[in-house]
């Protein structure tokens, strides 16, 4: 049972469907041989090819170091190239290979179905209702100000 002080905490609930939500992903992604922050790096070059890790570290809100790993792995496995930009040889530009794109189309239908049975069972104007909902909690986090100043 949740005590009443819990219950009105939005940002709890958020972080706790947001952790139902990753688990059943990787539940069902684990057949694929692939778990969230794989697909996450897959689908992101798929959308946007020639991403370098630093970018795909910060919109997979990652630590650098976890994206290199993250990106070695797929690389180890074919699904991921890394080339020098062109202009700027120190960054490695990501790229998915054939196979990439391959494993990245049959992931998405699979986290397809998940997002497909949240909108489901809410129904379209709660769904859009929760959206618009979770955009203003965003809004308001980024206008947020700190009360209690930084220790010196």
């Amino acid at each position: 049972m949740v005590s009443s002080a819990m219950e009105k905490r939005v940002g709890d609930h958020i972080k706790r469907v947001e952790q139902e939500i990753t688990a059943t992903k990787h539940a069902a992604l684990r057949p694929l041989k692939l778990n969230v922050p794989q697909y996450t790096v897959l689908r992101a070059l798929q959308l946007e090819p020639g991403l370098s890790g630093a970018a795909l570290a910060r919109r997979s809100m990652v630590t650098p170091q976890t994206m290199s790993s993250v990106l070695s792995t797929l690389e180890g496995r074919g699904l991921v190239e890394r080339q020098p930009h062109p202009i700027h040889q120190h960054i490695l530009e990501a790229r998915l290979t054939r196979s990439g794109h391959a494993l990245v189309r049959r992931a998405d239908e699979v986290v397809q179905a998940i997002e497909t049975l949240l909108s489901d069972r809410l129904g379209e104007d709660s769904a859009r209702t929760l959206l618009t909902q979770l955009e203003l909690c965003s809004q308001a986090l980024a206008d947020w100000k700190s009360p209690v100043k930084e220790d010196k």
